[in-house]
């Protein structure tokens, strides 16, 4: 009896060995997978959650606003902007959720309209200064940028003024090769300012169309980092006889709600122009958008989509927007 008891005992703690160890190894083969897909952006974004809340619903506009309130600002829309949408749609007499949603999408079509898309044939050059913090993509954006003006006739010259970060530089002159336009750098930890001058100089005696400047992008939180961009458009000023035609701040899509902070710093320091939105294709969050366009007034002019050299698209409110909704 014993041993038949030891036995049993010896079989029982051998298969939860072996239990625990099979549950080991598929879960460390699917861990991967998973987080890849958690990483994927959804086909309908944020507004999925938006269509089901309100198509087919019998329910009124007043017993959805909570939900809706919860999913804009999840959606990084943003405290005020969203304030401001729900604060309209209460105020309208709609028939049905359904118009809800398209009085929604037709407001934010208004909010994103471009007054009107930029000209480069204004100014020769005409100058565009990129700023932002380091990882937004402002180097890749520059390129694909350069190419594109490159395809419709553009001679560009793309000025690296970014001395601060290590291979800046070299990496922005890889993309003006793989673009097929002019490039002016510095050395390492040279005078940023210096370098712009010597490139925009370059720009004016080789009679270049287009000037794309890559700014340094340390925390911006740190003024010395604004200081040196005012120096900047200081020296631009000198070397054109007038204000450079472009401030664009490149913002991260996924950044969130802290890209308006970002916004504010870098607008107080400069006048901005214009927005970048890089990496759009990597979060299912459009509102940031939404957010900056209410608070800061700043104008989208392109969406970062991908990391080829065509994945920079220009900007369109009405498509943005029903492509956000899936209609």
């Amino acid at each position: 009896m014993d041993q038949t008891i030891l036995f049993a005992g010896i079989l029982f703690v051998a298969s939860a060995v072996v239990a625990v160890v099979s549950f080991l190894r598929i879960k460390k083969k699917t861990q991967p997978q998973l987080i890849t897909a958690s990483l994927q952006k959804p086909k309908d974004g944020f507004a999925a959650p938006l269509k089901k809340l309100f198509l087919g619903s019998d329910k009124t506009l007043k017993d959805i606003l909570p939900a809706l309130e919860e999913l804009l600002l999840s959606a990084d829309v943003g405290v005020t902007m969203t304030a401001k949408l729900l604060g309209q749609l209460s105020e309208q007499k709609l028939a049905s959720t359904v118009d809800a949603i398209d009085f929604i999408k037709s407001e934010c079509e208004k909010l994103l309209t471009v007054p009107s898309p930029v000209d480069f044939s204004t100014a020769h050059p005409y100058v565009i200064f990129c700023v932002g913090i380091n990882g937004t993509g402002k180097t890749t954006s520059i390129g694909k940028l350069a190419y594109q003006l490159k395809q419709t006739g553009k001679k560009v010259l793309v000025v690296g003024a970014d001395t601060f970060r290590a291979a800046a530089g070299d990496q922005l002159k890889v993309w003006a090769e793989r673009a097929g336009v002019e490039f002016v750098g510095g050395e390492p930890n040279s005078d940023p300012a210096s370098v712009v001058h010597n490139g925009l100089s370059a720009a004016k005696s080789r009679k270049v169309d287009v000037v794309l400047v890559d700014t340094a992008g340390r925390l911006h939180t740190k003024t010395s980092l604004m200081e040196e961009l005012k120096k900047m458009q200081r020296v631009a000023v000198k070397v054109l006889g007038v204000e450079p035609n472009e401030f664009w701040l490149v913002l991260d899509a996924t950044t969130g709600q802290n890209g308006l902070t970002q916004a504010r710093v870098f607008t107080e320091a400069l006048h901005l122009t214009g927005l970048i939105l890089s990496k759009y294709d990597g979060t299912a969050k459009g509102g940031i958008i939404l957010a900056i366009a209410q608070d800061l007034k700043l104008p989208v002019r392109y969406l970062g989509v991908g990391e080829g050299v065509d994945d920079l698209k220009l900007f369109e409110a009405k498509a943005f927007v029903a492509d956000l909704f899936d209609s």
